[in-house]
């Protein structure tokens, strides 16, 4: 199995934590948010602690608390004006959740570009795993038939084919099984349609 809290001691408490979306909005902030916590563990440490061990940055607050205000804050900067590099962006609604080109800015750096990428045909499998075996979770945009309205972050790969994915409408990871990855199957309540995924353009 690929898990990328493996020998990552803070992001695994973290993930033990009720990860829940603050407001209704807000699940691909907060997918970003445990995205940037299995990245850095310093961060994760902040999370779930309360103080940054390096900066000395201070969260006030249960974790719980201090996760739903880092979700707020994040939702604000990827849809706001300026992206996470300084850059100009086209400012989105905040009522219409987070698109997906926000999701790549957010999570690209100099050396590692990430993109959007239609999922109409349901998730790709093979890229996402790949992805994970990089130690790098996926966002991916999930909906109705119709339409996306949720984002969920892949962050572990099953020997038997299947995913651990961060749900933040649960507040929690669960098990995807690989016989629910299909377009019309997958196992996010009514949201059982791929729409988009996020992933590094390399």
């Amino acid at each position: 199995m690929t898990d990328l809290v493996a020998d990552r001691p803070w992001a695994t408490r973290l993930l033990a934590e009720d990860l829940r979306q603050p407001d209704q909005r807000s699940c691909g902030a907060a997918s970003l948010v445990v995205a940037r916590a299995l990245r850095d563990e310093r961060y994760a440490e902040m999370l779930v602690a309360g103080r940054h061990p390096t900066t000395g940055w201070t969260l006030l607050g249960a974790p719980e608390r201090r996760f739903a205000s880092e979700v707020l804050a994040m939702h604000a900067r990827v849809t706001g004006p300026v992206d996470v590099w300084g850059r100009l962006q086209l400012p989105w609604p905040t009522i219409l959740g987070t698109p997906p080109w926000a999701v790549a800015h957010q999570l690209s750096s100099r050396s590692l570009r990430w993109r959007s990428r239609l999922a109409l045909t349901g998730l790709p499998v093979d890229a996402i795993r790949a992805t994970l075996a990089r130690g790098l979770p996926v966002p991916a945009y999930v909906g109705t038939r119709w339409s996306p309205r949720h984002v969920v972050l892949a962050v572990g790969a099953h020997d038997d084919g299947g995913l651990a994915v961060y749900d933040p409408a649960a507040g929690r990871v669960v098990t995807a099984r690989a016989n629910r990855l299909g377009q019309g199957s997958l196992p996010f309540d009514r949201w059982d349609h791929g729409w988009f995924v996020v992933l590094p353009a390399d």
